[in-house]
């Protein structure tokens, strides 16, 4: 099969399908690759640079829709472009099925067949072709990017003889791909970053990010957060109604807004709302990063940047990804590489569309003249959500003293049994045993007493730092036995080489296990 791809006609784009290196593996896979000329350029791939890598340079968009059997372009074909496909001819790019409902069916009555990147299922086979969190990725570290542009202070707190600066304050909403890269992007420049997303079993995650999650007191049944697919579910009105208020509790103290919430076939919801805008401080900055669905703030316009009565300014760009056009284009071709190679089982050059795959079937939106969207459930399911781990509720200061107080009695009263225990066996066995025995029996007895009370109570996370006193005391114990191993007594004797073997077996670990943590420290 020929792979085509054309140049993307929408104003501004730079993204490119295909790059010199993801042709290279098509052509491993049996398939021979074209490219419209120029279609690289403003990502920085050059005309020569396909031409080294055996892709086909042809003039000009018409003829690469001739020629190809596969087309693979980056943004939704326009109508003109699905004009140009023929029957039988596969097209894979971004769809968005669920709002392109008219190009659906001319997709349809032209017999293409479509595969929609954007419609790839989350699962964990799939994620090598997921196009949109490769997108998604690129588009949060790049609002970070675009807000400290826009924004007129630092990001990390400093004090200086001047003053002191305070750190900039970022609220990120959604916590998918693009909300989690904006929130390493913020934190790591400085900022005292805020997260929140309505699945709540990504809390823990914002977390070990260095983010705080916003926790909603919301006592009704609200749901798991996620839909079929790994995606994000529409929430309830009584959960919105919470969420929004919230969002007003902290808008006059945030300076720095990402918006990154989507819910498939669905518009992008509202959730930052006027009012909240008209209580932030002047000179705040909002990225509407759902601004090509709608956007999730009432004053976000798509691809400008508008500033408020108040002074905030709120950035609606649709082409985040484009503005970083060398890496996005590298990530996306490589996604439709993955696609195609599993579209080419044998290896052979030859498409085999096999709706029982459930990645192939997920992403297909039409096939052999059939409206093929919404697909099916997949058979595997998705990424499996995590309950949240309930917060632990922080005892008073009475229930502290109460606890200890209760641990205090409780351990009191095993010490009390086991020194009960103890004075009946030395008792017992001094009825019957030789004077001589009872000295080195007593002896013994305390010595696993005191030991067990003294090594069972440190805590685990200091084992590895007693390792080294544990190791004094055994070399004790070993000169120890070595002075009673000349005793008459042949009772005396074994016990002194068991305690000399058993020392010489916790010193030997002890120095093998302190040597393997050394070697970790040490530079390769």
């Amino acid at each position: 099969m020929l792979i085509g791809t054309p140049r993307e006609t929408r104003e501004g784009e730079a993204r490119v399908g295909m790059t010199p290196d993801t042709a290279q593996a098509l052509q491993k896979l049996g398939h021979g690759c074209a490219i419209e000329t120029g279609a690289g350029n403003r990502a920085g791939f050059s005309d020569d640079a396909y031409r080294a890598a055996g892709v086909t340079i042809v003039p000009d968009a018409a003829t690469l829709y001739t020629v190809a059997d596969v087309i693979a372009k980056v943004r939704p074909p326009e109508p003109a472009e699905v004009e140009r496909l023929r029957a039988g001819q596969t097209l894979i790019s971004f769809f968005y099925p669920g709002q392109n409902g008219e190009l659906l069916e001319l997709a349809r009555s032209k017999g293409v067949n479509v595969i929609a990147m954007d419609m790839v299922p989350r699962i964990s086979r799939a994620q090598k072709m997921d196009a949109l969190s490769s997108m998604a990725n690129i588009a949060g570290y790049r609002a970070v990017i675009e807000a400290g542009n826009n924004f007129g202070r630092f990001f990390t707190g400093q004090v200086t003889a001047a003053g002191k600066v305070p750190p900039a304050k970022v609220l990120v909403i959604g916590a998918g791909v693009a909300g989690l890269a904006a929130i390493g992007v913020a934190t790591s420049l400085g900022a005292q970053t805020y997260a929140f997303d309505v699945r709540p079993e990504v809390a823990e995650q914002i977390e070990s990010m260095g983010a705080e999650f916003v926790y909603l007191d919301f006592a009704g049944d609200q749901q798991d957060g996620a839909a079929t697919g790994g995606y994000a579910a529409p929430s309830s009105p009584e959960f919105r109604e919470k969420q929004l208020a919230r969002f007003r509790e902290l808008a006059p103290q945030i300076d720095i807004v990402i918006t990154t919430a989507l819910i498939p076939g669905r518009d992008a919801p509202k959730l930052w709302l006027a009012d909240m805008v008209a209580a932030m401080n002047s000179g705040s900055v909002i990225v509407d990063l759902a601004a090509e669905r709608g956007g999730n703030c009432d004053l976000t316009v798509a691809d400008q940047r508008v500033v408020s009565d108040n002074g905030v300014i709120i950035i609606g760009y649709t082409d985040f990804p484009s503005r970083m056009a060398a890496q996005s284009s590298t990530l996306y071709a490589t996604n439709i590489r993955h696609m195609i190679a599993d579209l080419t089982p044998g290896k052979d050059g030859k498409i085999v569309h096999n709706m029982e795959d459930d990645v192939i079937r997920g992403a297909t939106v039409t096939f052999d003249g059939a409206i093929t969207y919404p697909p099916p459930p997949p058979k595997i399911a998705a990424i499996a959500v995590q309950k949240p781990k309930e917060k632990v509720k922080e005892p008073t200061p009475e229930e502290k003293r109460a606890a200890e107080a209760a641990t205090f009695k409780a351990q009191t009263r095993s010490q009390f049994a086991f020194l009960a225990i103890g004075t009946a066996l030395l008792l017992l066995v001094g009825a019957f045993a030789p004077s001589s025995f009872m000295n080195h029996f007593v002896v013994f007895v305390l010595a696993c007493f005191v030991g067990f009370q003294v090594i069972w109570n440190v805590s685990h996370s200091l084992h590895t730092p007693l390792m080294a006193v544990t190791n004094a005391v055994s070399g004790i114990v070993v000169l120890g036995a070595l002075l009673q191993i000349g005793s008459g007594n042949w009772l005396v004797m074994v016990l002194a080489a068991l305690s000399v073997l058993i020392a010489t077996i916790n010193i030997v670990g002890g120095f093998l296990v302190t040597r393997r943590m050394l070697a970790m420290f040490q530079k390769s």
